[in-house]
């Protein structure tokens, strides 16, 4: 996908809100660190500690990439094609 402006991570999806797969390596980066953090809580969290400590974990690493996306993408807004 082609930008206006190459300077976005994270290009507007075509048909819908939010943001489509990354265009630069920095987003590839950033998303590769975020199934990475997915990967090491659901591995690392001992299940003594219940599923409310993955979530939260889960929650957290999720809510750190959608910043990323907000700051460093397309302005989000509902798209309904080209």
């Amino acid at each position: 996908m082609k930008t206006k402006d190459n300077n976005y991570w994270f290009p507007a999806k075509t048909y819908g809100w939010g943001w489509g797969i990354p265009n630069s390596w920095h987003g590839w980066a950033v998303l590769a660190f975020y199934l990475l953090a997915i990967l090491l809580i659901t591995g690392l969290v001992p299940p003594v500690y219940g599923n409310q400590v993955s979530l939260i974990g889960i929650c957290a690493a999720s809510l750190v990439l959608i910043a990323v996306c907000w700051l460093k993408g397309e302005p989000p807004r509902w798209r309904w094609g080209r």
